[in-house]
């Protein structure tokens, strides 16, 4: 059977759609993946659906976390002709048949969700102001990238979630021992230059150059889950996770070191079952379950001599860098505190302080806790926000060049 002239049909205008629907849903699907995608599926027999499945998500989506919500998006769009022109009339009506709503997770049910119409003078409500598919003025766009995320409204505040996975994890690196092929490097590799020059019959043709290899630093991540870090947690989650995936995807084409996250109130509590799962609304249910003092108080001191007892290991001799997210305002003891921060600095590389009250300009560290990590650690950093968020990767380079 064939397909015909996919201008002429509507077979252009249903991926179309079906694109603008996985982008409303946070993936970062562009007209140059639909046209691979276009291509694909001339060349697939158009009755098998599962054909149609398999060529679409080898096509339009590149990292396994967004497997699941494509799946989703694949079943409620092709399952009726119509619901695609209604999408692509920007009405997109609640899936009908199947699928239950209930079922599918919320970035799904955002992407088919209906839109008010352009033309439409009704007044919009402020949490409706802000949609996925909604090309944001300049304005918009510069206020939410310094929009403190204590301050955003429930519908900036999926938005700016979807934003913040984008938004790469510095992974710090030093320089291993041993040499790799670097065609800018100063010292020359005279063993690959002996062996080209046998091969060619003591002709040099090219000087092979070598310099030494990039190596990831093993990561530590601690997250204050506490009342006053309630707005900040579930967003650092959402990065944390997007970041942790997509390196553990180019794992083979670089040495990663080992990365741990816990999270910390009254107790710890190990997140790795749930930042194993590939998708990041999966991952934030997990981490609901598996908290038990979430909201709670903050008993640094406490956690951190859990993570001594049962988790030392963790720490790989003294290369660890650890990020630790909290605002510090510690309700334990200061001198139990202390200890345990030496001890963390005695077995660690860098202690850095990713603190969000850094967002006031007056800010000083006056509580007891807090007294302690400005002491203890080796630099503080403002996560407050998307802005800083991406002014991370430097900061945190920074803090490693110092000794």
């Amino acid at each position: 059977m064939s397909w015909g002239d996919a201008r002429r049909g509507k077979l252009a205008s249903n991926l179309v759609g079906f694109g603008r629907a996985l982008r409303r849903a946070g993936l970062p699907v562009d007209s140059q993946r639909i046209a691979v995608a276009t291509q694909a599926l001339l060349c697939i027999e158009p009755d098998s659906k599962a054909d149609w499945g398999y060529a679409l998500e080898s096509t339009l989506i590149s990292d396994i976390s967004q497997r699941v919500i494509f799946q989703e998006l694949f079943d409620a769009y092709f399952r009726d002709p119509e619901v695609a022109n209604k999408l692509l009339a920007q009405l997109l009506p609640q899936s009908q048949g199947k699928a239950n709503p209930s079922s599918q997770r919320m970035r799904t049910q955002d992407a088919l969700r209906p839109l008010t119409p352009a033309a439409s003078n009704k007044a919009k409500p402020a949490d409706e102001a802000v949609k996925f598919d909604a090309a944001m003025t300049a304005s918009q766009s510069q206020r939410l990238q310094r929009a403190d995320f204590n301050t955003l409204s429930s519908s900036e505040f999926t938005l700016v979630q979807q934003l913040v996975r984008d938004i790469p994890l510095p992974f710090p690196k030093i320089q291993a021992r041993r040499y790799v092929p670097q065609h800018s490097a100063a010292q020359l590799d005279w063993s690959r230059m002996v062996s080209a020059t046998a091969r060619l019959g003591g002709e040099c043709v090219q000087l092979p150059r070598m310099g030494r290899a990039q190596e990831v630093l093993p990561l530590l991540v601690l997250v204050d889950v506490s009342g006053s870090m309630e707005r900040y947690v579930r967003m650092l989650l959402a990065y944390l996770h997007a970041a942790l995936q997509r390196g553990a995807a180019r794992g083979r084409a670089w040495r990663v070191g080992r990365r741990d996250v816990f999270a910390f109130g009254t107790e710890l509590t190990d997140l790795s079952s749930a930042f194993a799962l590939p998708d990041t609304d999966d991952m934030l249910d997990a981490v609901q379950d598996l908290v038990h003092d979430f909201a709670g108080g903050t008993r640094l001191g406490d956690s951190l001599a859990q993570l001594r007892q049962a988790h030392a290991r963790r720490l790989v001799g003294k290369r660890t860098v650890v990020l630790l997210i909290s605002d510090g305002l510690d309700t334990g003891a200061a001198e139990a505190l202390d200890q345990e921060l030496v001890w963390l600095n005695r077995h660690t590389r860098k202690l850095l302080w990713l603190n969000p009250l850094l967002r006031f300009d007056a800010y000083e560290p006056l509580a007891s806790g807090a007294k302690v990590l400005h002491q203890r650690a080796h630099a503080t950093v403002a996560v407050h926000n998307i802005e800083h968020l991406k002014d991370l990767a430097r900061s945190v380079e920074r803090a490693l060049k110092e000794q």
